[in-house]
């Protein structure tokens, strides 16, 4: 493996490698639907609840994840949910039937909410301590694992079409991953007799207002991200009447524009504050879609959905940031109500558009963009390198 000199950049391509990981892994199981529907027999159903078997395992982590980030660290976290993510992709590979695969997909819907939020703490930790912006990219890293996990998913495809074969090629790569990462990730001490001491304190800890506030956000910006991918398609091509050859620029377009924008976004963060990168980017993402929806037409809903992706690719990474500011439990709270976003609105365009019209669904998004904004005027946004008084050293 190269080494870099730098200790923030090699922090920060350490921290980078668990994103990849992430997309890989989630992307190389996606990819191979066609052929779990296939072995198992599937029905289209079956598929769906396939699907709603992780992120529902996902949303469930958060009990879990709090005291674990407490006892572990994120350091210790992030190496044992990745492992367990690599070993449930290989045990996917040989599901004898489908409750079997339904309990392993489940089961790594909770090791993806424990290692997203360990991971995402490593990237707060990291701009804290070398006080840099740094977390957009590393979620733009995601991106590139999925796009990774894509193309060997069609390579294995023209030499084998064993699930066990190309997941346990998937499987090396996502070691390889966690060896490269590990040496290079944050330490921080999890300080059990601390640990002990705050369990006998607290039995429930309730959440406070500005960790409700940032997970209201968090849900209406996932859900603005995930109905523009289930539904942009669908509406260039039955509202607009495009030809099917342009339906598919739709979410082109938005995954292109929020890669770019997360490339650029921790310059903006740095320049404007992360607030301001927030609100202002939800505004744009909401009015823009809203004025393609009144315009119609090709291009101006091309145009609607890049301010879509331009606008709403920086909220997640600044989100996650002020959430691991607050703690553990404010993290895990915030990334299960964006799992649950993420899950929801798909699901809430398609009631919408059955009671309505898909152009009504669409102006839900638009409206749930607009949202983020107003939650976001609740929060108090932290300079970069303002640490809380009560935050772990080294650690967020």
């Amino acid at each position: 493996m190269f080494r870099i000199n730098d200790d923030f950049r090699r922090t920060q391509v350490a921290i980078a490698a668990l994103f990849c990981f992430l997309g890989f892994q989630y992307a190389t199981w996606a990819s191979r639907l066609p052929a779990l529907k296939t072995e198992l027999g599937l029905s289209e159903a079956e598929v769906g609840l396939l699907l709603m078997a992780c992120g529902a395992g996902a949303a469930s982590s958060f009990p879990l994840v709090g005291p674990l980030m407490r006892r572990l660290g994120s350091r210790r976290l992030t190496f044992v949910s990745a492992l367990a993510l690599g070993l449930l992709l290989l045990a996917l590979a040989v599901a004898p039937n489908y409750p079997v695969a339904l309990l392993v997909i489940c089961l790594d819907g909770v090791a993806v909410g424990c290692l997203n939020v360990a991971m995402n703490a490593q990237g707060a930790a990291l701009e804290v301590r070398y006080e840099r912006t740094a977390l957009s990219q590393l979620h733009a890293t995601f991106s590139a694992g999925s796009l990774g996990a894509a193309l060997l998913a069609s390579g294995m495809n023209l030499w084998t079409t064993s699930l066990a074969a190309h997941f346990g090629v998937a499987a090396v790569v996502l070691v390889l991953l966690i060896a490269y990462s590990r040496p290079g990730l944050l330490t921080e001490d999890p300080r059990p007799e601390a640990a002990k001491e705050d369990k006998g304190r607290r039995k429930l800890t309730l959440p406070t207002k500005v960790t409700i506030w940032m997970g209201l956000a968090m849900a209406f910006g996932t859900v603005t991200e995930g109905a523009m991918n289930d539904w942009s398609a669908l509406y260039l091509e039955d509202v607009v009447k495009a030809g099917a050859e342009v339906a598919p620029l739709g979410i082109a377009v938005v995954s292109v524009m929020m890669v770019v924008a997360r490339l650029f976004a921790d310059g903006w963060r740095t320049r404007w504050g992360d607030g301001r990168v927030v609100r202002v980017g939800s505004v744009l993402a909401g009015s823009g879609l809203a004025v393609a929806l009144l315009v119609g037409g090709v291009v101006p809903t091309l145009i609607g959905f890049a301010c879509v992706g331009l606008g709403i690719a920086a909220v997640t990474p600044c989100l996650y940031v002020a959430a691991a500011r607050q703690g553990p439990d404010a993290l895990a709270l915030v990334a299960a109500m964006g799992t649950t976003g993420l899950l929801a609105g798909p699901a809430m365009i398609g009631f919408i558009a059955a009671a309505g019209s898909l152009l009504w669904g669409m102006g839900a998004v638009a409206l749930s963009a607009l949202l983020v904004s107003a939650c976001a005027t609740r929060i108090r946004w932290k300079a970069l390198g303002e640490v809380p008084s009560d935050a772990p050293s080294g650690a967020s």
